[in-house]
């Protein structure tokens, strides 16, 4: 079966998860550093603000914080974390497949194009995406996304011992009690 997206949907775009839990607060696009600089001249040319927050750090010691970041996020232009900046939600324009377009789709980063695949051996999809809820697989045409996910967790092997991930204190109003912010230790 082939992937292709689901008629008016931009779900990938507009919905934020908690991870690994609520404490982390809602994630952002993985943006990986040599994405970053990149990502914020896109936002200064299409005059839009952007947040782009930590992800991923690591250490040589736990009692410091990280060295050095392996990851960053791009947060969502809505305050409970949700919608992509560079999504298309206000000119009326549709994107081929008929949901919102994206402001830099030859642009976007390694993340978006890897999407919706979230593993590649054994290879898995993910199942909050529509396509992926109706059809179950997409096998026949994963190469580009299955390339860009490998280049990705290339970037992501640490050099050193000591992971740290960032919580963003962003999600829904009535998750704000349990919701960190900075980076926190992974145990």
């Amino acid at each position: 079966m082939e992937f292709h997206c689901i008629e008016d949907c931009a779900q990938c775009c507009i919905e934020r998860e908690y991870y690994p839990s609520k404490k982390f607060g809602k994630i952002g696009v993985l943006i990986l550093p040599e994405e970053k600089d990149r990502i914020e001249q896109l936002a200064i040319k299409n005059k839009l603000e952007i947040k782009i927050l930590p992800r991923v750090g690591i250490s040589e010691r736990n009692d410091s914080s990280p060295s050095k970041v392996l990851a960053y996020q791009l947060m969502g232009s809505e305050k409970n974390g949700n919608t992509c900046p560079f999504l298309d939600t206000t000119s009326g324009k549709k994107s081929p497949h008929g949901g919102y377009p994206c402001k830099i789709y030859n642009k976007r980063p390694l993340a978006c194009t890897a999407y919706p695949l979230i593993e590649s051996e054994p290879i898995t999809l993910d199942q909050k995406c529509k396509f992926c809820k109706e059809h179950g697989n997409a096998h026949a045409n994963l190469n580009s996304e299955i390339e860009s996910l490998l280049k990705i967790k290339e970037k992501m092997i640490p050099e050193f011992p000591v992971i740290w991930r960032y919580a963003t204190n962003i999600g829904e109003i009535e998750d704000q009690e349990v919701m960190d912010s900075g980076w926190i230790l992974e145990k």
